[in-house]
């Protein structure tokens, strides 16, 4: 009998570190290797049962040290993600294991009334009891994580698409929290260890409900953006029409403008009705087409700022075939790459302000360059970024790198010879 559970407490307790990894793979995946995910299966076997007993400051330590190293090496992601997983999942799985271990083993000796130590001589009767205890704790701690994966497994996912590096930041910041309150109140546990109950439930339920939290901003984000999106195509489309009525206009009159210059009028005469005709269509040489609505904005919009700052802007895009890009995703690579080199080139001399953007299909991939000269002062790849306020700023390319990343590409970028490009390569389906 009692080989019969034990064999069951073993799988009880590596189903548990097989539906722990895969909630934490939800949040940050895996690495492909095979070799890599056995490899994560056998790691997590020992660090996420680590037994957690009060006043116990070198098991704390060590399940930290252990899932941080767990997080580093078997899963994917950005270092900030990798800090969040650490801070949600930490106090999760200590306060789980620890309520487990101490609820089980006080219900065991109120039943049974059995000696503190085993070595004062426990009757089989208490033995096999202990095991049924042990094996129920462990059930209880399996059910918990297969219904925590699956409420979580969506709202982790939105998580991670969504959100950008600085909401990254906000939220270890609200993780803090729950992750102090679990380690200081277990390691330093009263006599009475059941005070902490309720200090780790907290943590289990605030952790997650964090989490909630996160990914309805992020989902508020979007649902903001894409009102957003709607208000900027219809003024788009209205600033369109009456830029065509006006080309339109202009060119009915041409022919009449035409026949006075032919009549040999002075040069100064000359030069401003010319001048008057391209400040009249000069409006219309902002619309670039690329067969992708969003990217049409974004490109009119900056085409707009460069002109008025002086910058040769020149694109040649096609994203026609290209409808898997999210609109968010559009706006981060070409907005903050435009916003980039728009600032580096506004520190330049108005000769050396040109902006060149190429973006389509090459062979199977999806290739987006952005290339623009640069002073010393502006090489953002080296120092992140060049504002005074380094720790709110600076994360247009980091952010540019997550959404390639979205979508299984990659993002290049040097600065040589006074000239910055970046590059971001997607594979297409």
């Amino acid at each position: 009998m009692i080989r019969l559970l034990d064999f069951l407490a073993f799988f009880l307790e590596w189903g548990y570190v097989f539906v722990f990894i895969n909630l934490i793979h939800t949040f940050l995946p895996l690495r492909e290797n095979i070799f890599m995910r056995l490899a994560a299966l056998l790691a997590g076997g020992a660090v996420f049962t680590a037994i957690i007993y009060s006043n116990d400051l070198a098991g704390l330590i060590g399940a930290l040290l252990g899932l941080c190293v767990y997080i580093a090496v078997f899963h994917c992601g950005h270092w900030a993600e990798k800090i969040t997983a650490v801070l949600v999942f930490y106090p999760a799985f200590i306060a789980m294991n620890f309520l487990m271990q101490d609820i089980g083993s006080r219900c065991f000796f109120f039943v049974t009334q059995a000696p503190e130590s085993i070595s004062l001589g426990w009757t089989d009767e208490q033995l096999l009891t202990s095991t049924a205890f042990y094996i129920l704790s462990l059930f209880l701690r399996l059910l918990f994580w297969i219904l925590a994966w699956l409420v979580l497994r969506k709202v982790l996912k939105q998580a991670v698409l969504n959100l950008t590096i600085k909401m990254w930041f906000v939220t270890d910041i609200l993780m803090l929290a729950p992750f102090t309150a679990v380690f200081t109140m277990i390691y330093f546990m009263p006599d009475n260890s059941g005070i902490a109950y309720p200090i780790c439930g907290a943590s289990l339920f605030s952790s997650f409900g964090c989490m909630y939290l996160v990914s309805y901003l992020s989902e508020s984000m979007r649902t903001a953006y894409y009102a957003q999106e709607l208000e900027s195509k219809q003024k788009y489309y209205h600033e369109r029409k009456n830029a065509e009525e006006q080309v339109r206009s202009v060119y009915h009159d041409l022919k009449n403008h035409l026949l006075v210059l032919e009549r040999q009028m002075e040069p100064k005469e000359t030069a401003e009705m010319i001048e008057k005709l391209r400040q009249q269509v000069i409006m219309y040489e902002d619309y670039i087409h690329t067969g992708n609505d969003i990217l049409d904005i974004i490109l009119k919009e900056k085409a707009e700022s460069a002109r008025k700052r002086k910058i040769n802007l020149s694109v040649t895009a096609d994203l026609a075939d290209m409808d898997f890009l999210e609109p968010l995703d559009i706006s981060t690579i070409f907005g903050n790459g435009l916003d980039n080199a728009i600032e580096a080139s506004e520190k330049l001399s108005e000769s050396e302000r040109v902006i060149l953007v190429k973006a389509g299909r090459i062979q199977n991939f999806l290739s987006v360059l952005i290339e623009n000269n640069c002073s010393e002062d502006s090489m953002t790849y080296k120092r992140r970024t060049t504002k005074q306020d380094s720790f709110m700023h600076g994360f247009g390319i980091l952010n540019m790198k997550k959404a390639a990343e979205k979508y299984g590409g990659q993002l290049f970028s040097k600065c040589e010879g006074g000239r910055f490009t970046l590059k971001i390569l997607i594979p297409l389906q």
